[in-house]
């Protein structure tokens, strides 16, 4: 192995060295929850040195010898460490060594979180997307100075392999034959638990069960053993070979983090074996030993390295602190599109069904956009969607561009996040509303954060279409309403058209917007089965028609009259309210007018409070169990907003509060609102 790449490592542990030190001998600045690298420094030096500016890394919160590796200063760590406001990666938003960067000098570094293991679906969607990049011979891609493709690593520890979702991104990379390396760092703990204490198996032994996955292990300790492993393992995945899992046993020689502290749980014994495979303690006596450095040049060393760290650290700490005033910037990336574009109605065209608008939609994106794919289980040639949402389009445009997944609905939400890193738009689909749980956790861990944690750098462009409502003896798994459960997380939109014309308007703009956009589309107005729901269907607005997020429509309006002597009253609604609001409506002789939100974050507030203080009485009608529902909250906003307009307590109609929609179709009527229930409303409210 070359003198120099031995004695750079050598440096860069030392400087790990002191920064541990340093932190730990200024407890009281070092205020901030962080772990350090010591013990795991060789593997992570090794995999860095490996590692070319069109690659990409997800470091885990332990990696920070792997920042130093790839060139990232003391420095600039310790800004992150002091959560200071010139902090590179996250302006003082985000914990130690949990890095994102974007730049032509080094790896790309999509957002990490802290929550362990979750980053490994993301990172896969980053190989999954250099895969599909390739398979179009997509310009954007960018390769190495020899021509040389870009390859994924991930690091995690070996406790995280036990999460399900690491099994859902292993099996993905499996099945794609996709370019990453997870590479496993095995310290024999998770917090205080051990490695006997929590699984049968190590990760080696774990990536036996994924056939295709390559996997090596190593001493990761070892400096010149690691770099050898990653040398090759680099070059392997590189030429096409593979995933592959590097299974590394390290030592710990820090605290779990400076708040966890080793003395709360590690015994004297475990210490000094831990101690007795010090990468820096071995890869000194390697130096020695094959006279590369004596004692002289190894005390030089350690002081240039004490006196750096010193020096980076008290420049740290005098760096100005994050502007308050920030505090709010970067939750979504700018908007281009704020005005209606486009023809609605245009002449002469018939009349189409709000599943066909969807389709018509995204096939329309698919032909003007190669970065477009669609995936999700069931949407791929054979069946083309449980509804038949996504039919025909494999046919069209490839499968590889439209394609079936596994159950695996926190893969199918969480690959988005890497693939838009990449430049891609994925347009994923979770088949029905009730089971969008197990993806929950990437949608709120990993993507709704993304663009807030990393200033800006990594906003999640991503569509994510969900069925969602009740349509008649669906079930208790197949009509439930989620709007709540998704507007309680912040950092993501949500639209929910009524017809076919929004549909067809707001996909277009929920591809175009650079954040995450979920599209909740009701299933009993796919097709206007639902007697009352004939007005779903409309003429398909021209190919450029976008209707911009975040503005409801008057779609019935009050006689003037009516308005002028206080006797008519607005409703607020969107999806399946707005035909039992219309319904209702007509027979109630012009008294009523009808709010459709359209978009239900961001919420047209202009609009919903200037109709309100115009009739003096509101009710809001939601599909969803009333208590505790968006519905309610918005009733909240309503009520301080327009008080002194108001001629009656805003009221809300929504369903029972039962734990799920019953599969007996009379249970389930008797359990939902309907035009009669809402128009037995409306006159209560109308006698104010």
């Amino acid at each position: 192995m070359e003198t120099d790449l031995l004695i750079r490592a050598y440096q860069l542990m030392l400087q790990a060295k002191h920064m541990a030190l340093t932190y730990e001998a200024n407890r009281p600045i070092c205020k901030y929850v962080h772990s350090t690298s010591r013990g795991h420094e060789a593997i992570q030096l090794a995999t860095a040195f490996n590692l070319q500016p069109q690659d990409f890394a997800s470091p885990y919160y332990r990696d920070e010898s792997m920042l130093l590796g790839m060139g990232f200063t003391p420095y600039e760590l310790m800004l992150q460490l002091l959560a200071k406001g010139n902090d590179i990666f996250t302006g003082g938003r985000e914990y130690y060594a949990h890095p994102n960067y974007r730049g032509t000098d080094k790896p790309t570094i999509i957002h990490q979180s802290s929550a362990t293991g979750m980053q490994v679906i993301p990172t896969t969607g980053l190989a999954q997307g250099i895969q599909y990049a390739q398979q179009i011979q997509w310009q954007a891609l960018q390769k190495g100075a020899n021509g040389e493709n870009p390859i994924v690593v991930c690091s995690l520890g070996d406790a995280s392999v036990t999460e399900g979702e690491v099994s859902e991104a292993l099996q993905f990379a499996v099945l794609k034959k996709l370019p990453i390396i997870y590479l496993v760092q095995d310290n024999n703990w998770g917090i205080s638990v051990t490695a006997a204490e929590a699984r049968t198996m190590n990760a080696y032994e774990y990536a036996a069960g994924f056939k295709g996955l390559q996997r090596v292990q190593v001493d990761g300790s070892d400096f010149e053993a690691s770099y050898l492993c990653m040398q090759e393992v680099t070059k392997m995945v590189r030429h096409g070979g593979g995933p592959c899992l590097v299974h590394a046993t390290v030592p710990l020689l820090g605290h779990h983090t400076s708040g966890v502290r080793k003395e709360f749980y590690r015994t004297e014994e475990d210490w000094d074996i831990h101690a007795a495979k010090d990468p820096v303690v071995l890869l000194r006596h390697q130096l020695w030993q094959q006279g590369i450095a004596n004692e002289q040049d190894m005390q030089e060393w350690d002081k240039a390295a004490a006196t750096v760290i010193q020096e980076a650290f008290d420049k740290a700490v005098a760096a100005p602190e994050p502007d308050i005033t920030t505090v709010d910037t970067h939750v979504f990336a700018p908007v281009a599109l704020t005005e209606e574009k486009g023809t609605r109605a245009p002449a002469g065209k018939e009349k189409i069904m709000m599943v066909d608008a969807a389709l018509f939609a995204i096939r329309e994106i698919m032909q003007a956009h190669p970065e477009a794919l669609l995936y999700g289980q069931d949407v791929g040639r054979r069946l083309g969607g449980v509804f038949r949402e996504a039919a025909t389009l494999a046919e069209q445009f490839g499968e590889h561009r439209v394609f079936n997944t596994a159950i695996q609905e926190a893969y199918i939400i969480g690959s988005t996040v890497g693939m838009s890193a990449l430049g891609l738009k994925p347009i994923v689909e979770v088949q029905f509303a009730d089971y969008i749980y197990p993806g929950l956790n990437q949608l709120v861990t990993e993507i709704s954060k993304s663009s807030y944690l990393t200033c800006g750098k990594f906003p999640v462009s991503m569509v994510l279409r969900v069925p969602t409502g009740a349509y008649g003896g669906g079930g208790p798994y197949h009509s439930g309403s989620i709007e709540t459960t998704l507007l309680s997380i912040k950092g993501i939109k949500v639209v929910y058209p009524s017809n076919a014309a929004d549909m067809k308007g707001l996909m277009k703009a929920a591809y175009y917007d650079p954040n995450p956009v979920v599209v909740l589309e009701h299933k009993g107005l796919y097709w206007s089965k639902v007697p009352g729901t004939e007005d779903a269907r409309t003429a398909e607005p021209s190919a450029d028609y976008i209707l911009p997020i975040g503005k409801a429509n008057i779609v019935t309006r009050a006689h003037e009259d009516k308005i002028d002597n206080g006797e008519s009253c607005v409703v607020i609604t969107y999806g399946m309210g707005v035909y039992w609001a219309k319904a209702a409506a007509r027979q109630l002789n012009g008294a009523v007018e009808i709010v459709d939100l359209r978009s239900l974050y961001p919420l047209d507030e202009t609009l919903v409070f200037e109709r309100v203080q115009q009739h003096g009485k509101c009710l809001i009608v939601t599909e969803e169990q009333q208590n505790n529902s968006f519905a309610e909250a918005l009733a909240g906003r309503i009520s301080k907003a327009c008080f002194t307009h108001l001629d009656a307590p805003v009221d809300v109609i929504g369903a029972l509060n039962l734990p799920a929609v019953p599969m007996n179709m009379g249970l389930e009527k008797a359990m939902l609102p309907n035009a009669d229930k809402v128009k037995e409303r409306l006159e209560r409210l109308l006698q104010f």
